[in-house]
C-alpha cells in the first residue's frame, strides 16, 4: 500500500481530526451537546419522555430512538428541508436508524422502566463523518440525561453497560486514513465506517468499495485504523464527562 498520499490538513494516517465536546449547549434538553469532528459539527439533544412506543406498553422495558437530520445549508449548497418536500429521505432513515441502534447495544432497556430517551442530531455543518460524528456525540448526551434521570430518583442504577463511539476509514490513494474529511471521503476507493464500544466490541460495520474489492490486509489495516481511534473517542468522551 502506497504511503505517499498527504492529508489536505496535514494530519498523519492514524490521527482524528480535533475533537470536542461542548455540553449543556441547549437549555431545555435533558442532554445537550454540540460536537465537533473538525469542521464537521452536530448538535444532539435527548429528551426524557414518559411513555414508550405503543408496541412495548407494559413490559416494563424503557426505549433509546434517534432523529437525524441535517440543515439547510450545512453544505457549501442549499439542500431543502425534508419536511417541505413531505418525506423522510433513505439516507436520512439509514442515518437515524443506525444512531438509536448504536446507543440501545450499550443499553440496560429494563433499568429504565417505561420512558423514552429521544436523541436528535442535527448537522450545522458538514465536513465528512456526520453520522459518526452523531453516534459520538448522542453517547455523551445520553449519559448526561440518564444522570439527570439518577438525580431525580427517578431510576435507582443507570442503565448504561459502556460507552459508544463511531468513526470513518477509508483507503485512499491506497493509503489507510481514519477519520475522512469530505475531500478525502470524496476521493477514497474504499469508504468505511465502525462503530465500537468502549470494550472494543463492534455494534456496526458499514464498508464499501467504489471501483475495486478490497483485501483482506487492507480490511484489516482499516479495522486497526477503527479501532485505536475509537479508543482515542472514548478517552474524549469521558473526559468531556469528567469520568
Amino acid at each position: 500500500m502506497s504511503s505517499g498520499f498527504n492529508r489536505p490538513d496535514g494530519r498523519q494516517a492514524s490521527r482524528l481530526r480535533p475533537v470536542t465536546f461542548e455540553r449543556r449547549f441547549t437549555r431545555y434538553a435533558e442532554g445537550s451537546v454540540l460536537v465537533s469532528f473538525g469542521d464537521t459539527r452536530v448538535l444532539c439533544n435527548a429528551s426524557v419522555e414518559e411513555n414508550v412506543p405503543s408496541f412495548m406498553r407494559g413490559e416494563g422495558r424503557g426505549w433509546v430512538t434517534a432523529e437525524y437530520s441535517m440543515l439547510p445549508r450545512a453544505t457549501q449548497t442549499r439542500s431543502p428541508r425534508e419536511a417541505t418536500r413531505g418525506k423522510v429521505g433513505g439516507r436520512t432513515h439509514e442515518i437515524q436508524r443506525l444512531i438509536g441502534r448504536s446507543l440501545r447495544a450499550v443499553v440496560d432497556l429494563a433499568a429504565f422502566g417505561e420512558r423514552t430517551i429521544q436523541i436528535d442530531c442535527d448537522v450545522l455543518q458538514a465536513d465528512g463523518g456526520t453520522r459518526t460524528a452523531s453516534i459520538t456525540g448522542a453517547y455523551v448526551a445520553l449519559v448526561d440525561a440518564v444522570s439527570g434521570l439518577l438525580d431525580r430518583g427517578l431510576i435507582a442504577r443507570s442503565p448504561l453497560r459502556e460507552g459508544v463511539a463511531a468513526v470513518s476509514v477509508g483507503l485512499v490513494e491506497g493509503q489507510p486514513l481514519l477519520d475522512l474529511n469530505y475531500e478525502e471521503d470524496f476521493r477514497a476507493a474504499v469508504d468505511m465506517n465502525f462503530v465500537i464500544t468502549s470494550s472494543g466490541r463492534f455494534v456496526e460495520v458499514q464498508g464499501t468499495a467504489e471501483e475495486h474489492p478490497f483485501t483482506l490486509q487492507e480490511l484489516d489495516a482499516l479495522r486497526d485504523l477503527a479501532l485505536g481511534g475509537c479508543r482515542e473517542l472514548d478517552r474524549l468522551q469521558r473526559q468531556a464527562l469528567g469520568l
